[in-house]
């Protein structure tokens, strides 16, 4: 890291955006231009460990062999942008049937743009069997910034501020099998019809907290018990992330409908073929299932991920990189670290010094990002190898270390 940050080029790129575009949610002026492996480099030739796989949408890294292979094959085809729910492609059914070896038997998936509407359509799914009623969400939930979507949602309320909500219900997201709340689903549906119950199994932008089994296994419970559908949201933790194809294999559980995306290339709202709408017309997008390139990328990744098992190089580096960050708790404002394979969130004391941190092992070449009220989220690419794992580790331990 011997250039200035952000570079001329960067600088130029940046101010352009602030100039002409909606400044949303950057956190530090990083300029993506190219990458390899685990690491990302901007304009400037400066070049960063990522430990954010671009919030879980690049779970092989850059400049995969197999994926630039996919790449230059698609470079010269004009129709890679189709209506794919009108049209049939190729892509298409690969994606659907590779999809269907790590799902649950007897589920179907209908394919979409992005994590917030495969959640939309995932509740659309559960509402045209249950009808309108009021959803069940948890506290500390994020489920997409959609309007249906927004309205499960409760992280943070500048994502809801001013704008309407569908009928939603609240539950504590327990975190302990001895949470006192950890039943509360049981009293709310003895008196409350819902059209479905609708949880992540590790909380992406709530702060990466890891639900207690016995929390999960009883929403599974009282679902069945009261004829509600379980709806369960990947759209972060899907693919691999936490050492499972999917977190809720970590419980023991099947959901009735799930959401995934991001790892994925597209979204999926994928559910039990009895929950299969009747109508033909019931679910459909201009770009849902559009993108040949995603689609072909996504079967690759998943074709890569299998091949290479690189769900147990989750597991095995998870491990080793969570060891090592347990070794900073209680140190400089870390008070607690948790999650599932390299799915790991990082507390602190305060939200200010989170915020510098973030900022700090940025510029010393390690990108992270926030999440919830005072986390730091770390869910690095599945390829990171054990030299990579201790490289991070050795930056974290230089910057928390310091005041």
């Amino acid at each position: 890291m011997n250039k200035k940050i952000p570079g001329p080029n960067s600088k130029r790129i940046i101010d352009t955006m602030r100039k002409y575009a909606y400044d949303s949610t950057f956190v530090y002026p990083l300029v993506i231009a190219n990458g390899h492996d685990c690491i990302i480099e901007d304009p400037d030739g400066n070049k960063f460990l990522d430990f954010t796989s671009n919030i879980g949408a690049c779970p092989i890294g850059y400049s995969h062999p197999d994926i630039m292979e996919v790449l230059a094959e698609y470079s010269t085809n004009g129709t890679h942008k189709i209506a794919g729910q009108d049209f049939y492609s190729k892509e298409h059914a690969d994606l659907a049937e590779i999809i269907s070896t790590i799902i649950p038997r007897n589920f179907k998936a209908f394919f979409i743009n992005s994590g917030a509407e495969a959640v939309e359509n995932s509740i659309k799914i559960a509402y045209r069997k249950m009808g309108p009623l009021p959803g069940v969400s948890c506290l500390g939930a994020f489920h997409g910034r959609t309007l249906g979507a927004l309205s499960f949602t409760s992280s943070r309320p500048v994502h809801k501020y001013n704008f309407p909500e569908i009928p939603v219900k609240r539950i504590k997201f327990c975190t302990n099998d001895n949470d006192p709340e950890i039943n509360a689903l049981e009293s709310l549906l003895k008196e409350n019809k819902v059209a479905f119950i609708l949880t992540e199994v590790i909380q992406g932008e709530g702060g990466y907290y890891v639900a207690s089994k016995k929390f999960i296994r009883n929403l599974r419970k009282y679902a069945t018990q009261y004829g509600v559908p379980l709806i369960l949201d990947e759209v972060q933790s899907g693919l691999g992330h936490t050492g499972k194809w999917w977190a809720f294999e970590h419980y023991g559980v099947t959901p009735d409908i799930m959401s995934t995306a991001k790892a994925l290339q597209v979204g999926a709202a994928i559910y039990n073929k009895k929950f299969e709408p009747s109508d033909r017309s019931a679910l459909s997008s201009t770009w849902g299932g559009g993108s040949r390139i995603d689609m072909a990328v996504g079967t690759k990744t998943i074709h890569v991920i299998k091949r290479d098992k690189l769900l147990e190089n989750a597991t095995k580096m998870g491990n080793i990189l969570k060891r090592g960050l347990q070794e900073l708790v209680g140190k400089k404002g870390v008070v607690d670290v948790r999650g599932l394979g390299l799915m790991i969130g990082l507390e602190f004391d305060t939200k200010i010094r989170r915020e510098k941190k973030i900022v700090k092992l940025f510029r010393n070449g390690l990108l992270t990002l926030g999440a919830g009220q005072k986390s730091l989220r770390i869910i690095p690419p599945l390829v990171i190898t054990k030299e990579q794992v201790e490289q991070g580790l050795s930056i974290m331990n230089q910057v928390l270390s310091r005041d």
